[in-house]
């Protein structure tokens, strides 16, 4: 799957392949989610009949053909025409989850026609008045399943940006419009299309209303609101609210996976936003297993940030994930090939989890444990 990123990145204006693949200040914590992977190794078991494995896992009351779905991201319809269709049509037609992204360019309802089974994760403002609307429009769209991203108290410190030209309002500059010439596939195959068949990208997703303001906009970012005031009483009362299933992103603690279980989430997902929010913060992966023993069997946790192949997946189960999320490798196979690419890179991933689980004498999901792994001699 990393061949989509090399792809990508000759394709995209620089400014959008660096607003995706960077984190925020040194990229520390998001080069320290692949490093997580590389403190654990394989206990193979020989001489297993394998010969009926398979990797369906039953999630939330849906049986979902793999154990892995694509994250939720942000703004992806600048790296490819109608993205977010395209994700969650690729995903409905593999069998697995989607999440859209409440900072999105697509509308909400476009998308879940696309796709009946994609969930909607959400960025909540801290003001009641605007989260009703909110929760009412997703529940009328048909949605089942919410998420709400909890590790986004402000904007992270995303300096690559900066050093790329990428801001948001999208600012037209001489540099913005050299990067678009120099790359014409992306200039004729997404600009040109989105501005012909949508107009100005808008974020489409952020209220209870049917549009949001466009990317150039002055009031683009402000229109998020604050979430620098937000409590646990809040998410509680979204979850009395919501009647479908409540999952919180961006959990690294013991604690909060605690008082997520308590206030009654459904489920849980242990993330550093891909390292987009706070350099230096816990590894998705390291947190992993304090937090299944915090709350295992009482909620169902789920992870994601820094997974790129099938054996990060299968160790992720083995530590106690029920269930793995990935977002760049996705979107550079959709900037790369449309809908083709997002069924190329799916089908990718599945086969090398369907070979790996044979290698390591596993038949299903449900038997991974720490028994197939071995902590590494120096790993953290």
């Amino acid at each position: 799957m990393d061949d989509f990123e090399v792809e990508a990145r000759r394709v995209l204006p620089r400014c959008i392949y660096g607003f995706v693949s960077g984190g925020v200040e040194s990229n520390g914590t998001r080069d320290a989610n692949r490093a997580a992977f590389d403190d654990w190794s394989f206990i193979p078991r020989v001489l297993v009949d394998t010969t009926r494995r398979g990797q369906a896992v039953d999630l939330f009351g849906h049986r979902w053909s793999a154990p892995f779905g694509i994250a939720p991201m942000g703004s992806t319809a600048l790296g490819a025409f109608e993205c977010e269709r395209v994700l969650a049509g690729g995903a409905y037609e593999a069998g697995i989850p989607c999440l859209l992204s409440g900072a999105s360019l697509m509308a909400m309802e476009k998308v879940i026609a696309a796709n009946p089974d994609t969930w909607f994760q959400a960025y909540i403002p801290g003001d009641r008045t605007t989260v009703g609307p909110l929760i009412e429009r997703v529940r009328r769209a048909g949605y089942r399943t919410l998420v709400v991203t909890v590790d986004v108290a402000v904007n992270g410190n995303r300096e690559n940006n900066v050093r790329n030209g990428f801001s948001i309002p999208l600012r037209p500059t001489a540099r913005l419009a050299w990067d678009g010439i120099t790359h014409p596939r992306w200039l004729t195959h997404t600009l040109a299309r989105t501005l012909w068949r949508n107009g100005m990208p808008r974020f489409e997703n952020i209220t209870g209303g049917e549009r949001g303001p466009p990317l150039i906009s002055p009031t683009a970012q402000r229109s998020f609101g604050r979430r620098d005031s937000l409590t646990w009483d809040d998410m509680a009362w979204i979850r009395d609210q919501w009647q479908g299933n409540f999952i919180l992103k961006g959990i690294l603690s013991p604690e909060d996976a605690r008082k997520a279980r308590d206030i009654g989430a459904d489920g849980i997902i242990v993330s550093n936003h891909g390292g987009r929010q706070l350099d230096g913060s816990l590894a998705s992966l390291r947190a992993l297993p304090d937090i299944v023993a915090a709350v295992g069997g009482s909620t169902t946790v789920m992870l994601d940030s820094g997974i790129r192949r099938g054996t990060d997946v299968l160790k992720a189960l083995a530590l106690g994930a029920s269930f793995v999320f990935l977002g760049r490798p996705f979107f550079f196979a959709a900037s790369v090939g449309d809908e083709a690419g997002v069924r190329h890179a799916i089908t990718l991933l599945a086969e090398e989890i369907d070979r790996d689980m044979a290698l390591i004498g596993c038949t299903s999901p449900a038997e991974l444990d720490p028994s197939f792994l071995v902590r590494n001699s120096g790993a953290r």
